[in-house]
């Protein structure tokens, strides 16, 4: 069947190139300035591609072990917080799906409640530190394990898939946590994946959460590690007045930007369509 081409179609089209490129832009640019060599930089002779080709700033950036350091500091976190927050989501969601569990309007409506009240950053970082998670891997895992908006789209979820199913189980002589782990979780790929990648992206890209909670520099995590260099590179330009380090101090900070957010970006488009899915069925079944 062929297609017609209406006004909206050519307009949508228009809009969405320009959010393309709007959105495209500022990635190309910081590429380009990494890439490129210091004499164009300086005369501002960059715009979307490398000019004078070289990798002198990534490899002064992987040369240097704050950023390894912090780099696998942030793979550690990501990983184990991620994990977590699946799991404590997961539990949570499923148990309040049911509706023979005590209390579980009480603690559906207790849920509800945190995603327009919290307690606030000062009494959760001395609840942190009643408990000795400062300084600790855990710090930048156990506070934000569970989200709240997150929990209540895979009760959306959960509640989507046929009681039959549950009921089958419980006729094998399965009980509500083995239907859980063998039957219902398993069937709920879709909204796991996209809830991960959330996690995923937000417990990478965190910045307040370890300059609150940790003050050991051997635990910062990338970000805060990233902050620190490109104040001392403020710094030393600011110190020195030269134009040619405030060159190099530009194109190390797009050189180390790109090695943070290069890894999540090769991760997304294997999850893509696992994450469409989930967050269409979660929202819409709610």
């Amino acid at each position: 069947m062929k297609q017609r081409i209406t006004v909206f179609s050519i307009l949508n089209l228009v809009l969405m190139l320009c959010v393309v490129v709007i959105t495209l832009y500022p990635f190309l640019y910081m590429l380009a300035v990494s890439l490129s060599e210091s004499t164009f930089v300086m005369k501002g002779a960059v715009t979307w591609y490398p000019k004078g080709f070289n990798l002198d700033m990534y490899k002064l950036v992987l040369k240097d072990s704050r950023i390894m350091k912090g780099f696998l500091n942030t793979i550690l976190y990501t990983a184990l917080g991620t994990a977590v927050s699946l799991i404590i989501t997961a539990f949570g969601a499923y148990a309040i799906t049911k509706k023979e569990m005590i209390f579980t309007k009480g603690f559906t409506l207790m849920v509800v409640i945190t995603l327009f009240f919290s307690g606030g950053m000062i009494p959760t970082f001395l609840v942190v530190k009643s408990y000795g998670l400062m300084d600790t891997v855990w710090a930048m895992v156990l506070p934000n394990a569970v989200n709240s908006w997150n929990l209540l789209v895979m009760c959306s979820f959960f509640r989507g898939i046929p009681k039959e199913i549950e009921e089958s189980g419980k006729m094998d002589g399965l009980n509500d946590i083995a239907i859980a782990l063998r039957i219902v979780f398993p069937m709920s790929k879709a909204v796991f994946t996209a809830i991960g990648l959330f996690t995923m992206v937000g417990l990478w890209n965190d910045f307040f959460t370890p300059l609150l909670y940790l003050r050991d520099v051997n635990l910062f995590p990338l970000s805060v590690v990233l902050r620190n260099i490109m104040l001392a590179g403020q710094m030393a330009s600011e110190a020195t007045s030269s134009q040619g380090d405030a060159i190099v101090s530009e194109s190390l900070k797009y050189a180390v930007l790109m090695v943070s957010i290069l890894p999540i970006l090769l991760l997304y488009p294997f999850l893509q369509k696992y994450f469409d899915k989930g967050v269409w069925v979660g929202s819409i079944k709610g």
